[in-house]
């Protein structure tokens, strides 16, 4: 049973609704904290203002093998982003603020349709600063009848507040570990703070989940799957970054070593994110992963 019927029956979910909407008032559901108020249409560091936006939603078969299993994951994307990457490949959504206003009905209405369409989970990609009207849908939706797992889609920046909210809300995290050093995290998205607080946030999305977990077919129901782009120059902190996943989270953690990044969006204004990674590169990355002892998909 996903974890949000359980806390829907005990009465918790109307609390953690009012909870996330306190939090709204003047933001901080973010580490950003930028205190925007957005229920007066204040647009915060991240373009979100008073009102969900949505950019799509489909059965998507190109996440992680557990999550897309054999019909898909069911993906909502969000406009708007708290982190805004330089070279972020979907800058259109998350900088440009490509989307239409819904309503939290028409929400709960999609995530519905996406369990109908046969999808394994609802997959909610970069969701935090609609936080309050996600949880509003999902009230709804599972008084309907939505009975799938809950997948956290994010960048790993997440504000640890936000993260107790969603205790017994959230089935799988997914998060990115993005970069282990400051300054590169200053360069690429103005978050210094990055490693701190992904090393923070992901130390509690595993209290709350724990290790990756599937059913028979191989299909995820429940646990920690982080996501790690691979950068030129090893910008990234790899090696950093597998030794925390693998000494102070779990030795069995779930991580997938991504190799697709290419300069997008704003890359070319530092030279470091100007070209894509190499075959030697990601190479040398995946070979530490797997010497670390976790758990890889690719």
């Amino acid at each position: 049973m996903p974890r949000y019927l359980t806390t829907r029956s005990q009465g918790r979910l109307k609390q953690k609704i009012a909870q996330a909407f306190a939090l709204m008032d003047e933001c901080t559901l973010c580490p950003r904290a930028c205190r925007a108020h957005r229920p007066r249409n204040q647009t915060g560091f991240c373009g979100a203002g008073a009102h969900l936006q949505i950019h799509s939603f489909c059965p998507h078969f190109g996440e992680e093998p557990p999550l897309s299993g054999t019909k898909g994951s069911g993906t909502i994307f969000f406009t708007h982003c708290s982190l805004r990457c330089i070279f972020c490949q979907n800058y259109e959504i998350s900088i440009q603020g490509e989307g239409e206003r819904a309503e939290t009905r028409q929400l709960a209405a999609i995530m519905l349709h996406l369990q109908e369409a046969g999808c394994h989970n609802i997959n909610l990609v970069t969701p935090g600063h609609f936080l309050p009207y996600i949880l509003e849908a999902l009230d709804i939706a599972a008084a309907g009848g939505l009975t799938l797992p809950l997948v956290y889609n994010s960048s790993g920046y997440e504000s640890l507040e936000t993260l107790k909210i969603l205790d017994g809300i959230v089935d799988i995290y997914l998060p990115d570990f993005k970069f282990w050093d400051p300054e590169i995290a200053r360069n690429a998205c103005s978050a210094p703070d990055y490693p701190a607080i992904a090393v923070q946030s992901i130390r509690e999305m595993f209290r709350q989940v724990g290790d990756l977990k599937t059913d028979i077919s191989g299909t995820a129901i429940s646990g920690l799957l982080v996501r790690h782009l691979v950068l030129p120059e090893e910008m990234a902190g790899t090696r950093k970054i597998v030794d925390f996943l693998s000494k102070k989270i779990s030795k069995t953690c779930t991580i997938n070593v991504m190799s697709q990044y290419r300069p997008m969006h704003r890359a070319f204004e530092v030279a470091a994110f100007s070209r894509p990674v190499t075959v030697a590169e990601y190479r040398a990355a995946l070979k530490i992963a797997e010497v670390s002892g976790l758990t890889i998909i690719c």
